[in-house]
């Protein structure tokens, strides 16, 4: 736990930066040891987005449907429920991961210890370094390898924009 402390505090002096993750739909692959859960989708969500369950509009069986989280949005929009493995447009059910210790994205730019956070567009994953003004620091996964983190959400949530 202290080394992922130090790793984010490091992390914060960081200045530059880089773009959101680019992720490919199908390069989202969930571990054996993945906590795989199930919505209905409420917006087109593409395999690789972060997701959140909105309480206010809700499916037949009165669960809150799957949205795109975004760190700069309303109060609801800036939980992290988990990532989506499939993609899905609005209404069709869609499968997502709230914890999985080895997922792999293999998006590019990854470098082992590399601390990943909701980013201020919707749906999307950001490099740490890339936390702003207006943001709301979700941290959610760790970088194992060039293709695989540790995923886990709820992570490290701020209450309090950057």
């Amino acid at each position: 736990m202290r080394k992922l402390t130090l790793l984010l505090l490091s992390a914060f002096a960081v200045v530059s930066h880089a773009a959101d993750l680019t992720i490919t739909a199908a390069n989202v692959v969930p571990s054996n040891n993945a906590v795989v859960r199930y919505a209905t989708a409420g917006a087109t969500i593409a395999a690789g987005q972060l997701i959140y369950l909105d309480a206010a509009d809700v499916d037949v069986n009165n669960f809150g449907k799957a949205k795109l989280s975004d760190a700069n949005g309303a109060v609801a929009l800036r939980v992290v429920e988990g990532i989506a493995v499939n993609s899905a447009s609005s209404g069709q059910r869609i499968s997502y991961v709230s914890h999985d210790p080895a997922l792999v994205i293999a998006a590019s730019g990854l470098t082992t210890n590399m601390v990943l956070i909701s980013s201020g567009t919707a749906g999307g994953i950001a490099p740490v370094a890339d936390l702003t003004t207006g943001w709301f620091l979700h941290a959610v996964a760790v970088v194992k390898n060039a293709t695989t983190v540790y995923f886990r959400a709820p992570g490290l949530v701020s209450s309090a924009a950057n």
